[in-house]
């Protein structure tokens, strides 16, 4: 396999019920991982151009489901499965990050 232009990094971090911190894994990420792999292939990406991943925790919980695209450092917050498309078609086939889901807020 070829090394990838970009490497999608969703966080599937699932915590116990009543737990107080929020996670990723219960705001739907695991759908995400799937719409993302659809959306590549429902674009002909060739295989091995771009990688997507599931990861743990990424820290953000409370801006979650977070998504990272390297190797541009990208951190996307409160992605939904409609703002998949967003960043496959303005991300990662244009290389423009996709502002409106990319806030500072989540760092300060």
């Amino acid at each position: 396999m070829p090394k990838p232009k970009y490497h999608i990094l969703v966080c599937t971090n699932s915590r116990p019920p009543g737990h107080p911190k929020p996670s990723c894994g219960s705001a739907g990420a695991g759908q995400l991982l799937m719409a993302f792999n659809m959306g590549l292939m429902q674009r002909a990406v060739p295989p091995g151009q771009v990688l997507v991943s599931a990861t743990g925790c990424l820290g953000p919980c409370e801006q979650g489901p977070t998504v990272v695209v390297y190797p541009d450092n990208t951190w996307y917050s409160k992605v939904t499965e409609a703002d998949v498309a967003t960043i496959l078609d303005e991300h990662i086939a244009k290389g423009a990050p996709v502002e409106k889901l990319n806030p500072d807020a989540a760092w300060r």
